[in-house]
Formats: structure tokens, C-alpha cells, sequence
């Protein structure tokens, strides 16, 4: 079982994406923006975060940089999962250090694959 941060300012999005992760069997951690996804990802250390983009007082670009810069959250992989749909979004969010982009509305396999993807066997 891997611990996965969700962070996301919409309730409805947090619960559904929460719900995909627990199915899969993972803790869901939560944070509300992209602020407290920083902090919650270097107080917890979890094994994945889910970032939205479009977020109250940093965006999730902001904060997927500072995660993926700051040397004791770096080796945690970032996934965006935004409505920002444009090419030159999700090669921005590549550069900030995210691993993987996927635009909503998604599947839920398409989640459950990405997921699968970036964590380790082990989780």
C-alpha cells in the first residue's frame, strides 16, 4: 500500500479521486491547495502526489517546482491532473518536474494506469 497526496481546491474532485485511490487500495492523504500540498508532501513524504493545477494562493506549477526542487521531496513523483489541456500546459508542467499529465476529465483507468506506472513495485 503506497501513501498518495491528493491536492486539489474542489471538494467534488478530492472525493472522487480519494475514492479511485483507496479502490486501488493506497492511504489518501489530502491538502486543499497548492501551499498545503508543499507542506503536507514534507511533513508526509508520500509515495505519489496528484496536483491540480488551478489553486488558491500557489498553482500546482508552483508547487510541483517546489517539490521536485526541494532535495528531502524530490524523489517523489508529481502527477498533474488539471483542466489545463493546452500543449504548451503540459511541457510547462513537465519542466517544473512533473512525471506525468493528465487532463480532466479523466477515467478512471486512466488514473489507475498512471498510478500503477510511477510507483514502485513494492507499494
Amino acid at each position: 500500500m503506497a501513501r498518495i497526496l491528493i491536492v486539489d481546491d474542489s471538494p467534488s474532485q478530492l472525493m472522487g479521486i480519494r475514492r479511485i485511490v483507496e479502490k486501488l487500495g493506497h492511504e489518501a492523504l489530502t491538502a486543499e491547495d497548492g501551499a498545503a500540498g508543499v507542506e503536507a508532501a514534507k511533513r508526509e513524504l508520500p509515495d505519489l502526489v496528484l496536483m491540480d493545477v488551478v489553486m488558491p494562493n500557489l498553482n500546482g506549477f508552483q508547487a510541483t517546482r517546489s517539490i521536485c526542487r526541494d532535495e528531502a521531496t524530490r524523489h517523489i513523483p508529481v502527477v498533474l491532473v488539471t483542466t489545463k489541456d493546452q500543449d504548451t500546459d503540459r511541457v510547462w508542467g513537465m519542466r517544473q518536474g512533473a512525471k506525468a499529465y493528465i487532463t480532466k476529465p479523466f477515467t478512471e483507468s486512466d488514473l489507475s494506469e498512471v498510478i500503477g506506472q510511477l510507483l514502485p513495485a513494492s507499494a
